[in-house]
């Protein structure tokens, strides 16, 4: 593993997700500070998770998938919002959707992807996580994670 680095100045790795940050709270999106992007690096992408949904919904929930993220942007937040390319979330929306556990505290992670290449090929502007996932095969140099918790 490389230096890659996602951090939040929100909550530490492991610790609670702010409550506004929540989909049914505010629905705010964390600063995401970015350091360590290797070298060669041309575009970063970024997904966030709930593996714990498996077993409330049957699956991993999409709370937010971002792709073609400019290398020298060094935290992602509220005020870049406008010019992430977003893709479609679980909830039928593009865009960040916050942590929204049905039942208990979930771990929600925060997966950032350091590529080779400036924009991923075959990805339309609606792109669901699989279709971004799968056009970053081939092109991932590191990737870097951090995991926050949420509780309803």
């Amino acid at each position: 593993m490389g230096n890659l680095k996602l951090t939040s100045s929100d909550f530490e790795d492991g610790g609670e997700i702010p409550r506004e940050c929540g989909y049914k709270n505010g629905n705010k999106v964390p600063p995401l500070t970015i350091s360590g992007i290797p070298e060669g690096t041309k575009s970063l992408a970024l997904v966030m998770d709930d593996p714990d949904a498996m077993g409330a919904v049957g699956k991993v929930w999409v709370h937010w998938t971002v792709w073609d993220i400019d290398p020298t942007i060094a935290e992602i937040g509220e005020n870049l919002r406008d010019v992430l390319r977003e893709g479609i979330t679980d909830f039928g929306k593009v865009g960040y959707g916050g942590p929204a556990p049905p039942d208990k505290r979930h771990t929600y992670v925060f997966k950032l992807y350091a590529l080779d290449c400036k924009v991923l090929p075959c990805i339309g502007g609606k792109a669901t996580k699989p279709e971004v996932e799968t056009a970053m095969e081939g092109y991932i140099i590191e990737q870097a994670i951090l995991k926050g918790t949420y509780a309803p």
